[in-house]
């Protein structure tokens, strides 16, 4: 058999490279498997084939022909290989329907990209146990893969086995992967402390406004980093001091400036006190693993951290990754704009403190569970049952802040939940000037959100929502605010172009059809 792979040209008109084209496929086809919600097994045997023959090719270790390409595609009712323009993901919502029912919380995006990137400062084997399957790990396992790092899926596509070689081949770097997703530039961190020259292309993410690399700059200057932007890459210079302390204080308390530094920190040796850092919960999640692999990090859940690093990290370890509160946010929401009742089980309760209780100054109804231990033995996690609860808008305006105060990515969810509440709610996103516009699309729903400013909301409810057509902002968040919205919108309402949506949750259409949702995909 033979590997069909037809690139498509970028918008400078040039074809795309693609590194390892086996390992491309092999990709492909395990995440329209895994949205399927499919064991190789099953696709297996939906294909008269063997489920070894399935774990070779999505492994990327099977040649396989355009005829084969097409049954899977026609299997999995998801086309891996199209002739002509690439198409288009779309949803169709039937709104007004009461959700019930049980779900619990996905692993953490945002933790699994920086255990992959801290994974690059072992030489030992990582084993990530119940990873995210989402676009923007899919893209880092791309990345890490393409500079000669090992990364292989366990059979049921949960785990992780990360194997990092002497010398790393920066120069086979997947660039189209690496451009389109931010999280590259956590490799900063680690790749100080092992190399001594690099490039790194620019980081991408979503459209949100400009979001200066700066801060991360700052906090790694202090290890010998110097970095200057050329022709579409960053050109890091690594200058060498023996061991010695250091102490660095955080310009910005930035969730992925902590954890770059704490990376950099984590491969020298000597103490390294990082003050105003992060104490959000994939910071902990990277701190965790840490320690199974030796460094010694004092003051985790706090501003102030001392990381005793190590020259070398060679240890066998495997660490389960945390739960997420964003998601978490996502599900709550769900319930409570359809005015369901519903449970949404393994939340991890530290890290949702603040929404809970403003979301109980707004009137919401909830009950917790007793409080029980996260797979990795660390985080504390509650099931969280949220009632139909007439809402009122909250006296005071609604506003995030570095952890432990209101999650900055779960701002935009009380958005939609302002807009069922009684009364005039402002929601200010002080971070980000370009996301607050995005969620102005709710008034294609009914809602009354009025942008005051690039970082003001005006929210008045409660809404009679109404079935729209909506196309998906360039934005996470604020698509699946606009999602959530329509399960309460009566009538039809259409989602278009929502590939967006697959970077941070893993199937989250299927997901809510589990609660009740009447959600179709479809595409053209």
């Amino acid at each position: 058999m033979t590997t069909i792979i037809t690139p498509v040209p970028t918008s400078t008109g040039s074809f795309p490279v693609i590194q390892d084209p086996l390992a491309h496929v092999g990709s492909l086809v395990r995440s329209a498997r895994q949205h399927r919600g499919l064991t190789q097994a099953q696709l297996a045997e939906r294909l008269a084939t063997s489920q070894s023959a399935i774990h070779r090719i999505e492994q990327g270790a099977q040649n396989v022909s355009l005829e084969m390409l097409t049954r899977i595609g026609a299997a999995l009712d998801s086309p891996i290989v199209t002739l002509g323009g690439p198409q288009r993901t779309h949803l169709r919502v039937q709104g007004g329907q009461t959700l019930s029912g049980r779900i619990d919380v996905n692993t953490s995006k945002n933790g699994a990209v920086a255990l992959l990137c801290a994974s690059l400062l072992n030489r030992g084997t990582t084993r990530l146990r119940n990873v995210a399957r989402i676009v923007e790990v899919d893209r880092i396992v791309e990345v890490l893969r393409s500079v000669g790092v090992r990364a292989t899926w366990s059979t049921d596509g949960r785990d992780l086995e990360i194997v990092v070689p002497r010398h790393l081949d920066l120069g086979a770097i997947d660039v189209d992967a690496a451009r389109r997703t931010r999280s590259i530039i956590m490799f900063l961190g680690p790749l100080l402390g092992l190399e001594d020259e690099f490039r790194l292309p620019y980081a991408g993410g979503c459209d949100l406004g400009t979001r200066t690399v700066e801060p991360h700059l700052i906090g790694l200057r202090p290890f010998g980093l110097d970095v200057t932007a050329t022709a579409g890459d960053y050109h890091g210079l690594v200058t060498r001091g023996g061991a010695q302390d250091l102490s660095i204080v955080l310009t910005e308390r930035g969730d992925t400036v902590t954890e770059n530094v704490i990376m950099a920190a984590a491969g020298r040796e000597g103490v390294t006190t990082i003050r105003n850092a992060s104490p959000n919960y994939m910071v902990q999640d990277l701190c965790f693993y840490l320690e199974l692999l030796g460094v010694r990090i004092d003051g985790i859940g706090t501003t102030t951290l001392r990381v005793h690093g190590l020259a070398a990290i060679d240890a066998d370890v495997e660490y389960a990754v945390s739960e997420d509160p964003v998601e978490a946010m996502s599900l709550l929401t769900a319930g409570i704009v359809t005015g369901s009742e519903i449970t949404v089980g393994r939340v991890p309760i530290e890290f949702m403190e603040i929404e809970l209780a403003t979301l109980a100054e707004m009137g919401l109804r909830y009950t917790l569970s007793d409080e029980y231990s996260a797979a990795n033995g660390r985080t504390r996690l509650v099931d969280v049952t949220v009632h139909p609860s007439e809402l009122r808008a909250p006296i005071d305006k609604i506003h995030p802040m570095p952890f432990p105060g209101l999650n900055i990515d779960n701002l935009p969810f009380f958005v939609a939940i302002a807009a069922c509440a009684e009364g005039s709610t402002l929601i200010h996103d002080w971070v980000y000037e370009g996301r607050a516009i995005h969620l102005t699309d709710l008034t294609r729903l009914g809602a009354d959100v009025r942008l005051l400013d690039a970082h003001r909301l005006q929210v008045s409810g409660p809404t009679h929502w109404s079935g729209a057509e909506v196309s998906c902002p360039p934005a996470l968040r604020p698509a699946v605010v606009i999602l959530l919205a329509m399960l309460a919108a009566k009538g039809t309402s259409v989602l278009r172009d929502v590939d967006i949506i697959a970077r941070g949750y893993e199937q989250l259409q299927d997901r809510l059809v589990e609660l009740g949702a009447q959600i179709e995909t479809f595409r053209d």
